[in-house]
């Protein structure tokens, strides 16, 4: 199969969701159409690969952008998980907001899966208590 049949597939089975304007913190995730549940809104084409790095091989990279990798990267025991592919392109699952009622899980694969049925124009959100495997607090 050709890129661009590899593409067009793509774009016909697997293209769910965009970004916009959160009600529930600034940027968000939303359905671009019907999602039923079980389905992988997510799924990308892109590599999903990250690449570690210690906080002192991070010390000569930009303050700004040090605090976007913060706010943007798994960061897990010093070590900060940046993608493959870089800062310039656009993953959507780091856009995903937290709720304690998400509409999508990480599944035994480790792909984010839409637990219920999710309407378009819904916002998309997975709990990151569960997720990551850690407690959360935001300010209110």
């Amino acid at each position: 199969m050709s890129l661009k049949e590899k593409l067009h597939k793509h774009l016909k089975e697997h293209v769910y969701c965009k970004l916009g304007v959160s009600p529930i913190h600034g940027i968000g995730v939303f359905a671009l159409r019907d999602i039923p549940k079980g389905t992988f809104p997510l799924r990308s084409m892109a590599s999903k690969k990250e690449i570690k790095f210690s906080r002192i091989e991070l010390k000569s990279v930009p303050s700004t952008v040090r605090k976007h990798l913060n706010m943007f990267c798994l960061i897990e025991k010093g070590r900060v998980f940046v993608p493959e592919i870089g800062m310039n392109a656009v993953n959507l699952f780091i856009y995903l907001n937290h709720s304690k009622s998400p509409n999508l899980f990480y599944n035994d694969d480790g792909e984010l899966e839409a637990k219920v049925d999710i309407a378009k124009g819904e916002e998309v959100t997975i709990d990151y208590d569960i997720s990551f495997d850690d407690e959360h607090f935001f300010d209110e």
